[in-house]
């Protein structure tokens, strides 16, 4: 029986030519190879269901130059059933019900979340986790994400995907056929606009757990824009080798403090290492270039200066042989350019036609 990964795989190839990855757009920006990484301030619940707190949460967005700033909009009663029992990676002998229903956002934050953050020149984008939480956000972005453990959640899946808009979603926590079998459910209702995050899920993740090659594998199986969201504690080494292995976007958990309460905020960078982050991914996507091998500009310079060409190490006087005695290999400096190396052999035995002092470049008609 074929596997849903090899069916997922041979439609996706079929329709869009193998190697082809499709752009998709989030309000004004396209996402996609051969454009800017797409960075998301992930700011999940780390509002602690304080208004005032989201917003400052939206101002360290801003600044740090990130294109998005996203939350996470749930309920706990939609998530764990209040019998779920504690979570023993959080440590806390709390019910995890109890801890979710802390971190929920009101609904009605959102439209002034969302002015908010269109204020500062960012896209304002959730995470949603169920069908009402859907409801509620749809006015007010532009694309939805689905975290990594709802994937395997097909309705759920079917219910974003037919609202027609783009969807993120994050594979933590997922293999490859299940990754196709959520792909191709999606692609079955219609909507073509799917961008898929590679993800480790665990808080925080440890940097070799990152798997970051694996951008390249969704790439190459599905056709769609692949991104990294990134759970490790660094700032930086994730991102920017998430960049160098053609990530679309980076997604990235960020809080006021790592002092904070809440299960998030440990992990998550603190308003420096956020901007710091962005900064550094600018300047890894400037360092990428654009794969064309050509002259830079800047190496122009050197390129004349240092490069070697034939000269006369002696005086060479009419009617002189050309040997390894009176020539060398040198670099050019401020001097006239003569013959380049690959010549070298050609002249060997040939005889000066003119007299060429010391230190001077052979040129071609110098010799026969």
């Amino acid at each position: 029986m074929q596997h849903d990964y090899e069916r997922a795989h041979a439609k996706l190839a079929g329709q869009e030519g193998e190697g082809l990855v499709s752009d998709v757009q989030i309000g004004k920006r396209r996402i996609g190879d051969g454009q800017p990484c797409f960075i998301v301030a992930e700011a999940g619940s780390n509002h602690n269901r304080s208004l005032v707190q989201a917003k400052q949460l939206i101002d360290v967005a801003a600044s740090a130059k990130a294109d998005a700033v996203k939350f996470q909009v749930f309920r706990a009663d939609r998530l764990y059933p209040r019998s779920a029992g504690v979570s023993d990676y959080l440590g806390t002998s709390e019910s995890i019900h109890s801890v979710v229903a802390k971190m929920e956002m009101p609904y009605e934050w959102l439209p002034e979340l969302t002015t908010y953050s269109q204020g500062k020149g960012l896209l304002f984008l959730a995470s949603v986790f169920d069908e009402e939480s859907v409801d509620k956000v749809d006015p007010y972005v532009g694309a939805f994400k689905i975290a990594s453990y709802e994937i395997t959640h097909i309705p759920f899946l079917r219910y974003v995907a037919a609202r027609g808009k783009p969807v993120i979603i994050s594979t933590g926590a997922s293999d490859l056929n299940e990754v196709a079998t959520a792909v191709d459910h999606f692609r079955q209702t219609g909507n073509d606009e799917l961008i898929l995050m590679q993800c480790t899920a665990a808080y925080p993740a440890p940097l070799e757990s990152l798997n970051i090659r694996a951008i390249a594998t969704l790439k190459s199986a599905f056709h769609v824009p692949v991104g990294l969201s990134d759970h490790s504690r660094d700032p930086l080494l994730g991102p920017l080798a998430a960049v160098g292995a053609g990530a679309n976007l980076i997604e990235k958990h960020f809080t006021l403090s790592n002092a904070l309460p809440g299960p998030d905020h440990r992990f998550a960078l603190e308003p420096t290492e956020l901007r710091l982050m962005v900064e550094k991914v600018r300047q890894a996507e400037k360092a990428l270039g654009n794969g064309e091998k050509t002259v830079h500009p800047v190496e122009r310079e050197l390129r004349v200066f240092a490069r070697r060409g034939i000269f006369a190490v002696r005086d060479i006087e009419v009617g002189d042989e050309m040997t390894r005695e009176n020539l060398a290999i040198l670099r050019c400096g401020k001097l006239q350019a003569g013959l380049e190396p690959k010549h070298l052999r050609e002249l060997l035995g040939k005889h000066a036609k003119r007299n060429i002092p010391a230190e001077s470049p052979i040129q071609r008609g110098d010799y026969a």
